[in-house]
């Protein structure tokens, strides 16, 4: 009874076995399915914080107001100190004439310039560009920067970048434990699935068995029915990711209010999430598969 590995065979087997557990197989690919979308939902969250994250480091910098009591020389001489804060990566001295032409730039461009036009530049004050290694840590940055002598207020999203470090690390750990969670569930599904199977067809395992099959040739069809069930409900749930994503996309580039959370594109980031799916459909289908058949095989 022993046999070549015949991958014709095992494909046939295995479509032929879905087919017989009709709602038992659909059960599985909805579980499957229902699954990798919530998986693949909070990882995209938390992908595309991480970017915004990425992006405010790429310009991970706050201003440091100069006491205005201090001296060109004397406000030049306070980066030295500034530099010698932890987590600081880097400072710029800006003189008070160049952030009013910075300022009257900005407002030249929004068509503003007229009403900024006449103010000198004793109304702006000399300050520090403060460049930072982590912004994660911008407060703690922030407050030291502050106790330097001679520094006199601050200009920086604090709030903003907490909001996001926070709101990552939360959908970051909630895409973790649901990964755990459902990856279990999605196994039990395509366990019991297999299963079902291999108990309708104990007694052929058995007479396959005594006539000398081996544990592979047996295990075969089993193992394919799974993968097959895996890999189906991966491509199901790519695509409608692809399709909650791009909703998603749409409504957000639609609410100026929230363009802070500009998206990913889904076409930058398509190939990772379908190699995601497919990798996690294949060892939760083969997974199941054997787990299911192997008591079987003790005959």
């Amino acid at each position: 009874m022993k046999r070549r590995f015949d991958i014709g065979y095992y494909l046939s087997e295995g479509f032929h076995s879905i087919f017989t557990h009709g709602l038992m197989s659909f059960a599985a690919v909805f579980m499957i399915v229902a699954c990798l979308l919530i998986m693949g939902s909070f990882s995209l969250v938390a992908l595309n914080l991480e970017k915004k994250m990425g992006d405010l480091e790429a310009d991970n910098q706050f201003l440091a107001f100069v006491d205005e009591t201090y001296t060109r020389d004397q406000a030049v001489a306070l980066g030295e100190q500034i530099r010698a804060v932890p987590n600081v990566s880097s400072v710029k001295f800006i003189t008070k004439e160049e952030a009013k032409a910075a300022n009257d730039a900005k407002y030249a461009e929004e068509d503003h310039g007229d009403l900024f036009a006449d103010l000198p530049p004793e109304v702006f004050r000399d300050r520090y560009a403060v460049h930072m290694v982590d912004i994660s840590q911008l407060q703690a940055t922030v407050d030291a920067v502050e106790a330097v002598e001679g520094i006199d207020g601050h200009q920086a999203a604090v709030e903003v970048s907490e909001g996001l470090v926070m709101v990552r690390n939360v959908a970051a750990g909630v895409a973790a434990i649901l990964i755990v969670l459902l990856l279990l569930i999605s196994l039990f599904i395509i366990y019991n699935t297999i299963k079902l199977g291999t108990f309708t067809r104990r007694e052929e395992i058995a007479i396959m068995k005594m006539c000398g099959a081996t544990n592979g040739f047996v295990r075969g069809p089993f193992i394919f029915e799974g993968m097959i069930l895996g890999l189906f409900g991966a491509v199901v749930a790519f695509f409608a990711q692809w399709g909650v994503y791009e909703l998603i996309v749409r409504a957000i580039d639609t609410q100026q209010t929230i363009q802070l959370l500009q998206a990913i594109p889904f076409g930058e980031i398509w190939p990772r999430v379908l190699g995601t799916f497919a990798a996690t459909g294949f060892v939760v289908g083969t997974g199941g598969s054997v787990l299911a058949i192997r008591k079987f095989l003790q005959v």
